[in-house]
């Protein structure tokens, strides 16, 4: 019963991963691709009926020594042979593309909902369990669709083998007559049944054996995606290792990862070496079983040589047929961990974007006017209050200074304020998004070029000239000689270039109101002063609404926001 209900929930886990595909608006184009497949591979079973007919006519011309009917049958077998490579390069062809698509496909709807609603973030911050989202989408996509379309289309051709020469071998095989204890018993067609005898054995032992490659295979494969964000990560971090000299803990890491993917793999390795050698010796059996079988009849003359040949062909077309799960088990064993991952991270995602769905703040969106707190309270993921209700007007015009020591609440309050931030109680009026820019301590750069990182998110654009009048204005003049350039630009600029990039951003997207939480933290106080005289020159209608804990932040602001860790108060006054 339990296997019966790992199957049922293994195959409503597929179903749910497919039916999107096979539903959406690309679904006649993909019928129609694998209806042309299952044909072609029809084509192919059927010129596979047609050789093992051969096998009789050529064999039995070689047995009676017929040199114009040998010579006959090798041109007929020149013929099917190339009719039959036609027909399975075309079915390979067809099948990639219809992958390709099927990929193409899923590929965007992950990619979709992982973009959805800030759900990267949320997996991040609160999806513990979730790892490595990238591989799911990148990797397992690929896996998943390949293998599913492999394992359709194999068991259909399978089937339609098994049928096709079930018959043969049922005709050819004739009765089989012995006596058990004095009385006669006689088995019409009994090769048919000795082959599913003897792929039902296969099978069983093959999933004895090799049941627990499921599960290894859904750790090795998460053991191998942590083992590259790890280094990935170094990476990243680089400078910082190297000012520590943390390479021996790094590498201490880098082990410890590499060890529990190499303990894994053993397991996966000792699994397979007894899957291939039952495999191995099932199928070498397999060659010489039909001739043992069947030599009786050969030897009493009930079979000529082509028959014989015609029946073991037929015998083992039979058993490759019903012997389809034993050699794809290994694949099946990985294909149902990519199944599960998959799922896995569809629930992960879905959970998250119904979180944040389930917020419970009442936002209010319009053009203009003062950004209005009613009764709001942050609190911590495990529920513990960070900031308590909050009610406040912060009117336009007014610079506001979010102040507090450490872990009092003033970045988390501008996730708050973004709609990042799910663990939020009350109401907010604010202006849309589209009015209101934030900039982290640390700004995003994109991969590519320059002039793409600055522009970035792109919903506007300016010239050259411009650009390079903005980035002088924000004292990094000297970069725009890479505007064009291409590269990892987080890696290459201090974090003081990238935060008066930052800078060149507000300037050329103007909003309403602009956040910075510690957008200055690598500057000198000169070059923060010249940032902020900047802003107050050029974006006038811009109000500011800075966190950070310089006393040379007060000049610019006209109120104070102060948060208190130990009491989750906050206060408004001015400067």
């Amino acid at each position: 019963m339990k296997k019966t209900n790992v199957t049922a929930a293994l195959l409503h886990q597929v179903w749910a991963l497919t039916r999107s595909y096979w539903k959406s608006s690309e679904k006649k184009k993909a019928f129609a691709l694998l209806a042309a497949i299952l044909i072609l591979n029809l084509g192919v079973v059927y010129m596979l009926v047609l050789l093992n007919a051969w096998n009789n006519a050529f064999y039995t011309a070689l047995q009676n020594y017929q040199t114009e009917e040998i010579f006959s049958q090798l041109w007929r077998f020149t013929k099917l042979a190339f009719a039959y490579i036609i027909l399975a390069v075309y079915a390979y062809y067809l099948k990639q593309t219809l992958i390709l698509n099927w990929r193409r496909w899923l590929t965007d709807r992950y990619m979709d909902e992982w973009l959805k609603a800030k759900t990267y973030y949320r997996l991040e911050m609160f999806g513990k369990d979730m790892d490595n989202p990238d591989q799911r989408i990148s990797e397992d996509v690929s896996l998943f669709v390949t293998r599913t379309l492999s394992f359709f289309i194999g068991i259909v051709k399978a089937l339609c083998t098994l049928i096709s020469f079930v018959v043969i071998l049922w005709n050819l095989s004739g009765p089989l007559s012995f006596a058990v204890f004095g009385h006669p018993v006689t088995i019409h067609g009994y090769m048919v049944w000795v082959a599913v005898a003897y792929a039902a054995l296969g099978t069983y032992v093959t999933h004895r054996v090799g049941h627990k490659l499921v599960g290894l295979n859904f750790v090795q494969q998460r053991y191998e995606a942590d083992f590259r964000f790890s280094m990935m990560r170094m990476r990243e971090n680089a400078e910082s290792v190297a000012f520590y000299h943390g390479e021996s803990h790094e590498r201490k890491v880098f082990g410890d990862r590499f060890k529990r993917l190499l303990e894994n793999f053993w397991k996966i390795v000792q699994k397979q070496k007894q899957l291939v050698w039952l495999n191995s010796g099932y199928s070498q059996i397999a060659i010489i079983f039909p001739f043992v079988v069947a030599i009786p009849r050969y030897l009493r003359r009930e079979l000529t040589l082509g028959g014989l040949m015609q029946v073991a062909t037929a015998f083992g077309r039979v058993q490759d047929s019903l012997s389809y799960f034993v050699d794809m088990y290994a694949s099946l064993a990985e294909w149902q961990a990519v199944v599960d991952r998959l799922t896995s991270f569809g629930a992960h995602m879905k959970a998250v974007q119904e979180a944040g769905s389930q917020e419970h703040v009442q936002r209010h969106i319009r053009e203009t006017g003062p950004i209005l707190l009613d009764h709001l309270e942050v609190d911590l993921p495990d529920g513990k209050p960070i900031l308590n209700p909050l009610t406040l007007s912060l009117q336009e015009g007014e610079n506001i200074l979010i102040r507090g020591s450490s872990g009092s609440g003033k970045s988390t309050l501008l996730r708050a304020l973004a709609g990042i931030w799910p663990f939020t109680r009350g109401g907010i009026t604010m202006p849309s998004f589209e009015h209101i820019m934030f900039i982290p301590q640390r700004p995003y750069l994109p991969l590519g070029t320059l002039r793409d990182a600055v522009l970035y998110p792109g919903t506007r654009d300016r010239t050259d000239a411009e650009l390079k009048q903005l980035m002088e204005d924000c004292r990094i003049g000297y970069l725009f000689d890479k505007l064009h350039a291409e590269a990892d630009w987080s890696h290459v600029f201090s974090v003081g270039e990238q935060q008066r990039l930052a800078f060149v951003r507000a300037l050329i997207y103007e909003p309403s109101w602009l956040f910075m939480d510690e957008s200055t933290s690598a500057l000198d106080e000169d070059t923060e002063a010249a940032m902020y005289q900047l802003m107050a020159e050029r974006l006038t209608r811009t109000t500011l609404v800075s966190v950070g804990h310089r006393s040379t932040l007060t000049s610019f602001h006209d109120r104070a926001l102060t948060l208190n860790k130990q009491t989750g108060e906050a206060v408004l006054s001015d400067i």
